[in-house]
């Protein structure tokens, strides 16, 4: 006998995620009959199946705020996906929220976003460069939107706050708006301090999230790969920029 949580999960894996019944036998240890018996296909009928479709672009962006707040209501979800352009019912999506709030934390990375959902943001080093009698070196501040790959590039000849805080206000201007969410490396001028989950941001940098209405957040520690867009844009830029230094670039 399985337990109500597992047949919630059977189905959300076989109707949601379209899982195949031997995948969620084998990952979750049962035999393919208890799964064929837990999803009762028989007893749902068809028009509910296509109601559900309104739901399913945004499955994954509800399991990441359960994830994050596990007792947010389901109002406040109904109203953040309406936001996005949800059309469903607050009925409806009570059932679904039902089913995927999470008994306990776990780690979650988003795999897709929704427009103006989220930016990724990185220095670069692009080598030196002779001013006058000097070699200075040369930065390039890379953001990008992670929908669209709408792509800013900026030039520095230092990776300093100031200069991280003008290229934030260059990009946005140039964009007419700003992303929901800025994903970033643990840089010193982002992160003053973190301790697992703890994390200290530095006043500065909260500054201009208050200004601009976004949110900082930055990656988990040696997991450069969760921004792999703004990676991707970095090896764009240093592609079709001029041969500025006879180095690589290189990430910060």
């Amino acid at each position: 006998m399985i337990s109500n949580e597992q047949i919630a999960m059977i189905r959300r894996l076989f109707h949601a995620e379209h899982w195949k019944i031997g995948t969620i036998a084998s990952e979750l240890g049962l035999h393919p009959d208890t799964v064929r018996r837990a999803l009762g296909t028989q007893r749902f009928k068809r028009g509910r199946a296509q109601r559900m479709t309104l739901v399913e672009p945004y499955l994954d962006f509800i399991k990441q705020t359960l994830d994050a707040h596990p007792r947010l209501r389901v109002t406040r979800i109904y109203e953040m996906i309406r936001q996005r352009g949800y059309a469903g019912s607050v009925v409806q999506l009570r059932r679904v929220v039902g089913a995927l709030r999470p008994t306990h934390r776990e780690a979650f990375l988003r795999l897709n976003t929704f427009p103006g959902e989220q930016a990724q943001a990185d220095w670069a080093h692009f080598g030196r460069i002779t001013i006058g009698r000097a070699r200075r070196h040369l930065s390039c501040f890379v953001m990008t939107l992670s929908f669209s790959r709408a792509l800013w590039v900026e030039f520095f000849l230092d990776q300093t706050l100031e200069s991280l805080i003008l290229a934030h206000v260059h990009a946005f201007t140039d964009w007419g708006g700003v992303a929901r969410t800025v994903l970033y490396d643990n840089m010193r001028s982002v992160v003053v301090d973190r301790r697992g989950d703890l994390i200290q941001f530095h006043p500065r940098l909260l500054e201009l999230c208050g200004h601009y209405h976004f949110a900082a957040r930055p990656c988990r520690p040696r997991r450069g790969n969760e921004k792999g867009r703004v990676e991707r844009a970095i090896s764009y830029s240093a592609i079709h920029s001029l041969p500025l230094a006879a180095s690589q670039p290189s990430r910060t």
